[in-house]
């Protein structure tokens, strides 16, 4: 069996930190923002178990973790991922039932141009910083996108969200006018 190595980043978001392993997690990702949506994960089950754990997403090789607001990461961030280490090592899923999760677009001509954009260009970048984005809809020239993980309640999102993606939408279609957050 290969070493399992984690390290971690920090994020833009304060509260939250990206514990990266070298292996495939899961294809896509998935929030655990509490720990009633966490039945459905064993290894989101298993973090929730720390007092200090607030939130958990998984996407391809990282976890990252929301700590609660009276826990400090240079107490916490050895513990977790000592944790981490162990739970990918035994091979803890991340989901029960692994969805297919085969990459398509549905709606008008538009709307599959703004999923392609979100996914070719906006999610590796958002992922990066420990997050991800979902399309919403698209309606009267505004698009509704969702945040996730690091993103949900990052105090720098809006301005990723106006300057970046609202931005880089509006170049590549020009029906684009506005991009907003729906709150979680």
């Amino acid at each position: 069996m290969a070493t399992i190595n984690v390290y971690t980043e920090t994020t833009p978001n304060p509260a939250t930190m990206k514990f990266l392993v070298n292996k495939l997690l899961i294809n896509g990702s998935v929030d655990f923002p509490d720990q009633e949506k966490a039945q459905a994960s064993p290894f989101a089950r298993e973090l929730f178990k720390f007092n200090f754990v607030n939130g958990v997403f998984f996407a391809s090789n990282f976890v990252t973790i929301t700590k609660t607001d009276d826990a400090d990461w240079s107490d916490i961030e050895a513990l977790l991922k000592e944790f981490v280490k162990g739970a990918v090592e035994s091979e803890l899923k991340v989901q029960e039932v692994v969805a297919d999760e085969n990459v398509s677009f549905e709606g008008t001509e538009t709307e599959v141009k703004i999923q392609q954009v979100l996914h070719d260009y906006v999610r590796p970048a958002v992922e990066q910083d420990g997050g991800a984005i979902a399309y919403k809809s698209f309606e009267n020239g505004t698009v509704t996108v969702e945040l996730r993980g690091s993103c949900s309640g990052c105090p720098s999102s809006t301005i990723t969200l106006k300057a970046g993606i609202e931005g880089l939408l509006k170049r590549m279609v020009p029906d684009v006018e506005e991009v907003v957050a729906e709150a979680m």
